[in-house]
């Protein structure tokens, strides 16, 4: 087996990962990410003990117990290509031997759930509420970089998304992966369920007009009203897709949870950001204590 090249594992004086800047013992098996850097202590102030706070860049980690659980939480910031990042180094940190720079040979499958915010694109699942991701349907061209095979389902639904939408036909090359059934098992009760779309960008990717005209006017609307069986499109975001196809390729459970803070369909802004972001959280470290994941 061919060692990983300094080049392509970067590994810095203390023994840790470049971006992440986490050594193999610093990060548990089951991992919260959340974009926004300031929400990691608002995770970890529910841990009764933390071992470790790590932070470069944007990339904050903090390891600990809930109970006798070990757990971490970690800031991604925003979008696939920090995505990217987090997963690739995630993976590294438990599949590969930093002294001999070799994959092992027993891989480890992490459980990886996404805390994240979000916006609607159905009226009936209003601000304030929470979803759970059964798919992460890509706007972005992160996985088109590796190699993923796709389920019969996967291309019966991007078959069908492609047809509705015709976004195929502007140099769009949308993807789909599934989150996992593991996880979702323990987010039923008091979660819509459905689709979440992930955009490459924050203002024209998902339709918002400042002082610039948007090419696809009509996104949200299609968007909206799409539907293939008992599959229907929830939500959009920044970085739900990504999670779900590069943890399907490197084999890891990956979940995304989603507080809707905007309804795109009826205008409406939550009042209340940082009450729903908290319950959201608590929601989660509940919900995965009493499942025992």
């Amino acid at each position: 087996m061919k060692k990983i090249e300094p080049t392509e594992l970067i590994i810095n004086n203390r023994g840790a990962i470049y971006h992440l800047d986490c050594r193999p013992e610093e990060i548990a098996n089951t991992i919260f990410v959340v974009g926004d850097p300031d929400r990691v202590k608002e995770v970890s102030k529910y841990f009764d003990k933390i071992e470790y706070r790590n932070q470069h860049r944007e990339f904050i980690t903090h390891t600990g117990y809930l109970k006798n659980k070990r757990l971490t939480v970690m800031s991604t910031g925003i979008g696939p290509d920090n995505i990217d990042i987090v997963m690739n180094e995630l993976d590294a940190l438990v599949n590969i031997d930093f002294e001999t720079r070799l994959i092992k040979e027993q891989l480890t499958s992490l459980n990886i759930i996404r805390i994240g915010t979000s916006g609607s694109l159905q009226a009936s699942i209003p601000t304030d509420s929470f979803v759970a991701s059964t798919h992460g349907l890509g706007l972005d061209n992160l996985l088109h970089f590796y190699n993923f095979d796709r389920t019969e389902e996967d291309n019966q639904l991007m078959h069908a998304f492609n047809n509705h939408t015709q976004l195929n036909e502007r140099n769009f090359a949308p993807y789909i992966h599934a989150g996992s059934m593991k996880l979702m098992k323990a987010f039923v009760t008091d979660f819509h369920h459905g689709i979440t779309v992930t955009c490459p960008g924050f203002y024209g990717p998902q339709g918002r007009i400042l002082r610039l005209g948007v090419s696809e006017p009509q996104l949200n609307n299609k968007l909206s009203s799409f539907q293939f069986g008992n599959h229907r499109i929830a939500n959009f975001e920044m970085e739900t897709s990504a999670i779900y196809g590069m943890g399907k390729i490197l084999g890891h459970h990956c979940l995304s949870l989603n507080a809707i803070v905007f309804n795109r369909v009826t205008k409406e802004v939550t009042k209340d950001m940082p009450a729903v972001i908290n319950k959201l959280i608590t929601k989660t470290l509940e919900n995965v204590q009493n499942s025992g994941i």
